[in-house]
């Protein structure tokens, strides 16, 4: 392997140069500068290559000998390395580097004394206003990075930086337009690129700027985005990473919906019970109104740290009122919006061809989790809707002849099909999918499809054609013409070795979408809420209709299909000489008969609705109608022909440039000081069929800069799992290690041993040893403990011997509340339990993998030991870092789910407040909160004794257990035992 890194090519990865020669210098033995301009040759361990050197010499960076490294003032030294072990120095240098040299600065120089998030929601239509105010603090010049992370569907209308009272606007420009300056910039070695892809759902914006001494900066970033419904909520999501303590937090988000809010709830990744208390949500029936503003005690981490816990994701979810109509008509400055979503309807029976991806690609996790999901989604199938399978890799296979229909026999079948689905071989795409139609277009001509059904195609697939047609255009192009109209198409396209863009147009050309299925723990649930989207259609060829002589400039009006849990948009202007009151009609068609929904509005009352400026920002519907349009036209786009896809990307940017946005089809052009990087562009990042395009897991970044009096920093970012935000983060990993040092910097950076190539375990840094309690083996946890007030006994230990399988542990009618597990009496576990409410109707089932929360058929999935703070109406759900997950409400019993490490590993359950079970209260656990008598301890061995639960006795015996109520290690108690 060797390779050559030219200066283009340096930036790109993001190499320094500097740092390359002393890896280079250092790792051939010698202490000799390397000449300017020169490249030279290194070998380490396997790796070889050569470095471009610049200006600098080894010398100017880092003066050391091969003997013993050292840095000056900083205490840290590097011992004698054998030949052996250079792979380690490596890694290590650049990683000492960056934190001694970032993290300096980051904590003594630039300070955020001022961060503001100002989020106003009106209609659904979110208007975001971040502000960041730093101030350089140090005695020579520093860099400020402004960072912030926005939806993806979200366009940027403005950012300005102002600098000594000047204001550096950003300057929106057709994308052609600012070519010039975008390639002069990367040509000077500038990072020209400042919005890219960092996760599922968000894109990150990143600009720096030069910072004199005591001179101070206001960063301001402006974006929108029309809040989509999702399963039946809408969902506002906001980063808060400042990476430092900072006087003046405050976030404030302001939701103003006149057809009134009919719930909302928060969720939080980084909240605790201490910065709860920050948190202020007001609400009546059409406005919200939601506050956090913690002080700087709040946001730290402990009283003897200096460091902030603000580090994650805040959620805002809601619905609306929906009226028998199903629809609201809303009116602002001249343009209208019709929201559409009717409730109470039935489904619509499908007709649903599942094709699965078996190919080699697909084997290993991949595979286990399309079976998972594939299993988990048959079981959905509503009873009146048929189905089958199809199969592919080298070649397709159907499971059965024809469509089946969804009895609970035939998905019983299907559900052990699935189960032995083995992934190999190559990818016939084109073979599958007219296998698929095939299927459909026969039972149509054997008049076994439903009147008026739905029929639908779902392929999932992770990779591009191998096998038989491997053209994409002629593959689109059969599919095309078999499918003739006739069914819907949903691509999923499963991690990023397959060609998205392929995919996006197959689907939109059959009435369909497409997905990113992201390859990661959770990738089964996203399958599964992916199903449950179209799960349920309501109508089929849903039209609006407006008077002529009343509207103009209508966005998308006809559509194929209404799913439950969407919502269908319509927005438009109102003509000059408009009437008083807008009439529409939505025509669509249910299962058994047409229907027409009417529905009329009122100019004036509507207009007067958004009159109060403390909830909206004005003109908002016009920039909502903007937005929509210019979405539309863009998704049009990827099917339209040549001459089609130039008329509307035309129109897309004249509305581009005519109201501010970044898109696709446009860039922002940023302005800086004089004497600094004289421009940067920021442009919008496109779905990309594969990682280099989108997002880079698991990949940092490195850029070196040198400012005033040759002060120099290194900054990086982590790509994967989204960049701190609005300033510069001290977290640092090497481009080829994938090792992360988070705001640490240890005294001493060992080694790795000379035998071992596993780097992400052996950099380490030194700290001080723990003391752990050391506790016998022969203790283990039970496998629940029971706190019995008001009983003789306390606290009640419970082992499970004789049980397998599922088992309901406990069922409260009167709580609204029911608890089962299954457990593996071999291992003496729970391999997963599963809490189920009532009210609100929510599932929690805890593995020993994650947690899901199934709401309103949406999964959300979090791993253990992640901060968790959930409020919705009637359920608080929190999890600390000790992975200990509270699900609490006033007046019920609050149940816990732990993942305990310790002896006896698995799954623990917690109950606190059980005073407030109910009379009705039973199951396994359950039976021992109703009509329970202690007997006496036996007078031979007073560490026994009986207890009669519901007039059956049970033996108890007092031993020694590890209470795991507290986490791990637990502490050892002595209670009193009985073995079911």
């Amino acid at each position: 392997m060797s390779t050559r890194f030219s200066p283009a090519l340096q930036d790109s990865f993001h190499f320094m140069p500097q740092c390359l020669c002393v890896w280079s210098c250092q790792i051939q033995g010698t202490a000799e500068a390397c000449p300017a301009g020169t490249a030279r040759p290194w070998t380490v361990q396997g790796w070889s290559g050569s470095d471009w050197l610049g200006a600098d010499a080894c010398s100017d960076v880092l003066p050391v000998p091969w003997a013993e490294a050292s840095l000056t003032g900083r205490g840290a030294k590097m011992k004698t390395l054998s030949p052996t072990g250079a792979y380690g120095l490596l890694l290590v240098l650049p990683l000492l580097l960056a934190v001694l040299q970032s993290t300096t600065a980051h904590k003594n120089d630039i300070n955020i004394y001022s961060l503001t998030v100002d989020s106003k929601v009106s209609s659904r239509f979110a208007h975001t206003v971040v502000t960041s105010r730093v101030v350089n603090k140090g005695s020579a010049v520093q860099e400020a990075t402004f960072q912030m992370e926005l939806p993806k569907k979200a366009f940027i209308t403005n950012f300005s930086m102002i600098i000594d009272g000047v204001t550096y606007p950003g300057n929106i420009k057709e994308k052609a337009a600012a070519q010039e300056q975008y390639s002069a910039a990367v040509a000077r070695g500038e990072s020209a690129g400042l919005v890219r892809a960092t996760g599922r759902k968000t894109e990150q914006f990143q600009v720096a700027v030069s910072v004199a001494p005591a001179a101070k900066v206001t960063f301001e970033l402006v974006y929108e985005e029309l809040l989509a419904r999702h399963l039946g909520v809408y969902e506002l999501l906001l980063k808060i990473q400042p990476q430092q303590l900072v006087k003046h937090l405050q976030m404030d988000i302001h939701i103003f919906e006149p057809q009134g809010i009919s719930f909302l709830e928060t969720e939080s990744t980084f909240m605790t019970n201490e910065l709860a208390e920050a948190l202020t949500i007001s609400q009546n029936k059409t406005k919200a109104h939601i506050r956090f503003k913690p002080t700087l005690s709040q946001q730290q981490k402990s009283p003897e740290q200096q460091e902030t816990v603000l580090d994650g994701n805040f959620i805002v979810r809601y619905d609306v009122n929906r009226t028998v109509t199903g629809g609201s008509i809303q009116i602002e400055n001249g343009y209208f919006v019709h929201y559409f979503a009717p409730e109470g309807l039935s489904a619509i029976p499908k007709n649903v061809v599942f094709v699965i991806d078996t190919s080699g690609s697909m084997r290993g996790r991949k595979i286990q989790q399309t079976r998972e999901a594939l299993i988990k989604i048959l079981g959905d199938l509503g009873s009146r809707d048929q189905f089958n399978l199809v199969s592919f890799s080298g070649e397709a296979t159907q499971w059965k002849k024809g469509l089946l229909p969804a009895s609970a026999e035939n998905v019983e079948e299907a559900k052990s099909y699935a189960a032995e689905i083995h992934a190999q071989g190559g990818t016939n795409i084109n073979d599958a999918m007219l296998m698929a139609v095939q299927l459909l277009e026969r039972a149509n001509r054997e008049e076994l499809l439903p009147a008026r059904s739905v029929t639908l195609i779902i392929l999932l697939t992770d990779g591009d054609p191998t096998v038989g047609e491997t053209n994409p255009s002629k593959i689109q192009k059969n599919v095309r013409e078999a499918i003739d109209g006739q069914h819907s198409l949903f691509c999923l396209g499963f991690g990023f070795d397959v060609s998205y863009a392929f995919l996006e147009k197959m689907a939109l050309e059959n009435g369909g979408l497409a997905r990113r299925i992201y390859e990661d723990s959770d990738s089964a649930l996203q399958l599964e809420d992916f199903y449950q989207e179209v799960a349920n259609p309501l109508l089929r060829l849903v039209a609006f209709e407006y008077p002529s002589n009343a509207v103009e400039a209508v966005t998308q009006d006809n559509f194929r299909l209404f799913f439950k849990g969407s919502e269908l948009v319509v927005a438009g202007k109102l003509r000059d000489q408009s009437p008083d009151v807008l009439s529409a009609k939505v025509r669509g068609q249910l299962h058994m008969e047409n229907v027409t929904f009417v529905m009329e509005s009122r100019v004036a009352e509507q207009e007067a609705e958004f009159l109060s400026p403390k909830y909206i920002f004005h003109s908002f519907m016009e920039r909502l109608w903007a937005y929509l349009t210019i979405q539309q036209l863009l998704a049009q786009t990827v099917s339209a022909s040549d001459a089609e896809k130039k008329a509307l990307e035309a129109r897309a940017l004249s509305l581009s440039l005519n109201y501010s946005f970044v898109t696709p089809l446009t860039s922002m052009v940023i302005t800086k000081p004089e004497g600094q990087e004289q421009s940067q562009v920021a442009e919008k990042p496109v779905e990309n069929g594969n990682r280099q395009g989108n997002t880079h897991s698991g990949h940092s970044s490195f850029q070196f800069h040198s400012v005033g009096d040759r002060t120099s920093r290194l900054t990086g970012s982590k790509r994967g799992e989204g960049p701190p935000g609005p300033l510069q983060p001290t977290r640092f990993s090497h481009p080829f290690s994938r090792i992360t040092l988070d705001r640490v910097l240890p005294e001493v950076l060992s080694v790795p041993d000379e035998t071992s190539h596993d780097m992400d375990s052996r950099i380490i840094g030194t700290a001080r040893p723990e003391t752990i309690p050391v506790v016998p083996a022969r203790i283990q946890a039970p496998s629940v403990i029971l706190p019995l007030p008001g009983q003789s006994v306390d606290q009640l230990c419970v082992d499970l011997k004789h049980s397998q399988g599922p088992v309901k542990l406990l069922s409260d009618p009167g709580q609204g509340v029911e608890v089962t597990g299954h457990y593996e009496r071999e291992k003496a576990r729970f391999s997963w339990i599963e809490v189920t409410f009532k009210h609100p109707p929510l599932q929690v089932r805890a593995s020993l993998e994650h947690i899901v929360v199934i709401r309103n058929r949406q999964s959300s999935a979090y791993k253990w030991k992640e901060t968790l703070y959930s409020v919705m109406p009637g359920l608080k759900i929190t999890m600390d870092k000790a992975g200990l997950l509270l699900l609490s409400s006033p007046n019920r019993v609050t149940i816990g789910l732990l993942s305990w490490d310790g002896p006896g590993k698995g799954l623990r359950l917690l109950l606190r407040d059980t005073d407030h079970f109910s009379s009705q209260i039973s199951g396994t656990f359950g039976q021992f909160y109703q009509d329970v008598v202690w007997g006496p301890p036996a007078a031979a061995d007073d560490s026994k004794r009986t207890v009669t639960v519901q007039g059956h006795d049970h033996s108890a015996t007092r031993e020694l257990k590890l209470d795991y109520q507290e986490g791990s290690p637990g502490k050892e108690i002595s209670c009193w035992t009985v073995v079911l």
